[in-house]
């Protein structure tokens, strides 16, 4: 199994969730191989990584993404049929973001990088209106993130598998109790 963890928009591979993910693979799941990339800023080249990473990796893969990353494994759980599950997914990026357009620094790599109209049109590109196949998605969604409306991702993700919890916030701080559940989801170990 290829299990890639999607971090979100200004984060990395070095975030608390994907550290949290890393130690629970490597301890429990070890035929498991964890793919932790650092996404490009800009959504199109992102996605064409990943695109073609899972189209040279023949055999089972899954995906988690955490709130951009979520919108991301959103897309290619419906363009490679995979299994995902979303933590705080942002639903509607190309909305959400356009408040962040200019200048940005990235607080895990110090890289710079400017966010700008174009990168709104390709994430409004990737979106899917309506999911094809919602069982393969699992939706872990806290109702106090700060930063997303909770409502929106529970809306989109009608069909799927939700997990709404009161309080918490958009780090998803206690995604550890969760691990379990979503290694056996996704067919991990």
């Amino acid at each position: 199994m290829r299990l890639y963890y999607l971090h979100g928009f200004n984060s990395s591979p070095q975030s608390d969730k994907a550290r949290v993910v890393s130690h629970y693979v490597t301890k429990h799941c070890p035929g498991t191989e964890l793919v932790l990339p650092t996404l490009h800023f800009a959504p199109a080249s992102a996605m064409a990584l990943l695109d073609a990473d899972i189209a040279a990796h023949p055999g089972p893969k899954a995906l988690i993404g955490s709130s951009l990353g979520g919108f991301y494994a959103t897309s290619l759980a419906e363009r490679h049929g995979l299994k995902a599950v979303l933590v705080n997914p942002a639903v509607r990026p190309f909305e959400l973001l356009s408040d962040y357009l200019g200048p940005q620094v990235n607080p895990y790599t110090g890289e710079t990088f400017e966010v700008s109209h174009r990168h709104m049109a390709e994430l409004l590109a990737l979106f899917v209106p309506v999911l094809s196949h919602p069982e393969r998605l699992w939706l872990l969604q806290k109702e106090g993130d700060e930063v997303l409306d909770w409502r929106q991702a529970r809306d989109h993700y009608q069909g799927a598998r939700q997990t709404i919890e009161a309080g918490g916030d958009h780090a998803f701080t206690d995604l550890d109790k969760h691990l379990g559940q979503m290694a056996a989801f996704l067919d991990l170990c």
